[in-house]
């Protein structure tokens, strides 16, 4: 099957990378099959078996907490391995717990899926963690820089495509067939992307297998793999491919820490994902318990958030060109507040709507920008070290956001918890305006 970039009549693809291109975005297109199914709609299945807001944390909670603690062993192990051999066994040994997920409903009683459902996101992290560290590192070892936006550019294209067109099927199906037979349909084509998109990981084979990335510069990916969750499968990490570049923990490792103005740089970043993944845990409570909406409605609302989410992103190069990357990445995040805040005064299908578009739109900005933001600040002959403790700082603040977010629930109720997670996430945004590091 062939891609229409592959021969492109502004400038030809050279041929030894054209295999390579069309499998990069297969790849892709197929784990937008994933994302817009059993990704999107497993948090939504938990809440209607009745999952507490405390399971729902652990759900984002517990892929932060295995990133945190396997990143840099699996980075190491990466080191000495064929990189497209490691990446595509690490999408095997992550992608095939997918299909566990459709047998859950004759195993289990409804509790018993919500808890095997948080104990297989746990294994299937470990994993997915050297899936993301591998593919950073199989993308820019196969796509030479100057290619880069091109392929990345249709990359998300396809990506936005399928998942928004799957997303719509599913919710569709959802509809029509009954419980849970609708979602263990719905599980089977999330594990048939997975499946699809790993075999063509397969084929990809970079002309170095062994090269160390040295370009700098953000990838770019919307989507990330290697997660299990909606809102962490949007790619806000950047530079998970030097882990790849030399050993961790030699003794200029925490020299970041030292630098004052990349110190200010961290606490921006722990901030912003907590209080971007504060209130994620209560989004499929409000939807499914307060607001009742239906699974149809819900992937219509999942639909336009990535047709927002496409859109804005066309504007993304513009919209940075005119503030900059730190006011880019502070912009959307204060349009992403609009999210919770427009769903605390839902009362149907119309609000959440909305807000779906505020949510796709205010992504595409903080998500595109943070990324440049980061490695604006970091040294060249450093990105290893910096970027690993703004990893660590990014899922440190998806981790507490995701743990506090109950909490929240517990003490003020489903509606003044959204309007909290709508106020801190404003408040951060505005901050990192008039803030400069």
């Amino acid at each position: 099957m062939a891609i229409s970039f592959a021969s492109s009549k502004a400038r030809p693809v050279p041929a030894e990378h054209r295999k390579n291109f069309n499998h990069l975005v297969l790849d892709i297109a197929w784990f937008g099959v994933l994302n817009g199914s059993a990704i999107a709609f497993v948090a939504v299945y938990a809440t209607r078996l009745g999952a507490s807001a405390f399971q729902l944390g652990l759900l984002n909670a517990f892929p932060a907490v295995i990133n945190l603690i396997f990143a840099l062993p699996a980075g190491r192990w990466l080191q000495d391995q064929p990189i497209s051999r490691a990446t595509f066994l690490s999408a095997v040994l992550h992608r095939w717990f997918y299909l566990l997920w459709i047998f859950l409903p004759w195993l289990f009683a409804p509790q018993g899926q919500v808890w095997a459902l948080v104990v297989l996101t746990v294994l299937m992290s470990i994993p997915g963690t050297a899936l993301a560290i591998g593919f950073n590192g199989l993308f820019a070892a196969t796509v030479p820089p100057e290619w880069r936006p091109q392929v990345v550019g249709i990359r998300n294209a396809a990506y936005a495509f399928t998942s928004i067109l799957v997303t719509l099927v599913s919710g569709y199906l959802l509809n029509i067939l009954p419980f849970p037979l609708g979602y263990q349909v719905v599980f089977l084509i999330g594990f048939i992307g997975a499946a699809m998109s790993s075999l063509h990981l397969w084929y990809i084979r970079p002309a170095d297998e062994h090269r160390k990335p040295a370009n700098g510069k953000s990838l770019g990916d919307w989507a990330q793999p290697g997660t299990a969750s909606m809102w962490q499968g949007l790619r806000t990490t950047v530079g998970l491919r030097f882990l790849l570049r030399e050993k961790p923990l030699s003794s200029h490792w925490f020299n970041p820490l030292k630098d004052l103005h990349y110190r200010k740089v961290l606490v921006l970043v722990f901030v912003m994902h907590l209080t971007l993944y504060l209130g994620a845990p209560l989004f499929p409570l409000y939807l499914v318990n307060e607001i009742q909406l239906s699974d149809q409605v819900i992937g219509l609302g999942n639909g336009i958030f990535y047709i927002a989410l496409f859109l804005a992103s066309a504007r993304l190069d513009s919209v940075t060109r005119r503030f900059g990357n730190r006011k880019t990445m502070a912009l959307g995040i204060m349009v992403i507040s609009f999210y919770p805040a427009t769903l605390a005064m839902a009362n149907g299908a119309g609000m959440y709507l909305f807000a779906s578009i505020m949510g796709g739109t205010g992504w595409a900005l903080a998500g595109g920008a943070v990324g440049n933001f980061v490695l604006e600040k970091v040294p060249d002959d450093s990105r290893p070290s910096y970027l690993t403790w703004y990893n660590m700082a990014l899922q440190a603040g998806v981790l507490l956001g995701a743990l506090l977010a109950p909490a929240l629930a517990g003490w003020w109720g489903l509606t003044i918890g959204l309007i909290f997670a709508a106020f801190t996430r404003f408040l951060t945004g505005a901050t990192i305006w008039r803030t400069k590091p």
